[in-house]
């Protein structure tokens, strides 16, 4: 091994914080301020963006909570961004920094991949709800300004975060699968990518068959309420369970041989929080209480949200197991 590989030998570029660096923790701190800034409104009092009708003032103190709690998750892009950009932020656990990365990349990459998407498919006549007649819950512009803010933040937050594990854990993805030592990832890992690939089956075959056009599943209230963005949305929960399935698969059992280790842990890593995050959020909503029967999901919309969510954990369990591993061997060769 060479000192190149070393843990000691990538952690010392990071200490110097480069302008390009300097630019972007200042798009991912100035990114939030639209979201944080609506949401401070709300709480506050203000119908800024909600118009008149809308469901989202018929609970106010439920309101008051919910933007209460996406003001501390939005602000935890701040002190990401801090944390990846100073010195002190090397000393950081591992586990203590990449879990809520892990959970920032899968709440904003849907977000990334599927606005723009939407807005391509809204400009070839494709409509959303609101354009079929719906009573919109929030103003158009609202989504405009605060989805183009999450696009910034995930993009600026995802540079940080390459160029920080670059510096800090780049010997832990160098090579290609089929220089991965045996043992990395063992058969009780390549089981868990095979549950994954069995439990992706039926969230996928519903999200592509919602993406398509088909009800069947939905609730009432989702069916009447389709349209482009819907169709769009699904798509893009069908694309992020593949991506995970496959990275998972890949990376299990070595397959992809030329592939750089990159792409099955790169997959591995959006794919499973994607999906995870993301079905955790829809599972938990699917808890609260519905006043109308028709909004409620369904069993089988319930079955898929919890379904991608098991996938997303069970993946994210393979590129963890993977991680620690291969840092233990370099520790062990550098001892």
């Amino acid at each position: 091994m060479t000192q190149s590989l070393t843990p000691a030998a990538v952690v010392g570029p990071a200490v110097r914080l480069s302008r390009p660096r300097r630019i972007l923790r200042a798009v991912a701190v100035l990114s939030c301020v639209p979201y944080l800034g609506l949401k401070a409104a709300w709480i506050a009092g203000s119908h800024v963006g909600i118009p008149e009708g809308s469901g989202l003032l018929d609970d106010r103190v439920g309101m008051a909570l919910i933007n209460g709690l996406s003001v501390l998750v939005d602000s935890a892009v701040i002190v990401l961004a801090l944390v990846l950009t100073r010195p002190w932020g090397l000393r950081v656990p591992a586990w203590l920094l990449a879990f809520p990365m892990w959970v920032a990349t899968g709440l904003l990459a849907p977000i990334m991949a599927g606005f723009p998407a939407q807005l391509v498919v809204r400009a070839f006549g494709g409509g959303s709800a609101s354009d079929q007649g719906h009573e919109p819950f929030l103003h158009e512009w609202v989504f405009t300004v605060v989805y183009t803010g999450f696009i910034l933040q995930g993009i600026a937050l995802g540079a940080l975060f390459v160029l920080y594990a670059h510096d800090r854990w780049g010997y832990l993805w160098r090579g290609r699968v089929r220089e991965l030592p045996v043992g990395v990832v063992g058969p009780a890992h390549r089981a868990l990518a095979a549950v994954a690939a069995v439990l992706a089956l039926l969230p996928l075959t519903l999200h592509v068959l919602w993406a398509c056009g088909v009800t069947a599943g939905l609730s009432e209230g989702r069916a009447a309420d389709r349209g482009g963005d819907f169709h769009v949305l699904e798509a893009v929960y069908a694309v992020f369970l593949v991506a995970a399935v496959a990275g998972g698969f890949l990376l299990a059992f070595r397959r992809g041989r030329a592939l750089p280790v990159a792409v099955p842990l790169g997959l591995a890593w959006v794919g499973s929080g994607a999906v995870a995050c993301w079905g955790g959020w829809l599972t938990l909503a699917s808890l609260g209480s519905v006043e109308d029967i028709a909004d409620r999901p369904t069993p089988l919309m319930n079955l898929a949200y919890a379904g991608q969510m098991l996938v997303g954990f069970l993946v994210a369990a393979i590129g963890a197991y993977y991680f620690a591993e291969r840092s233990a061997r370099a520790a062990r060769r550098t001892a």
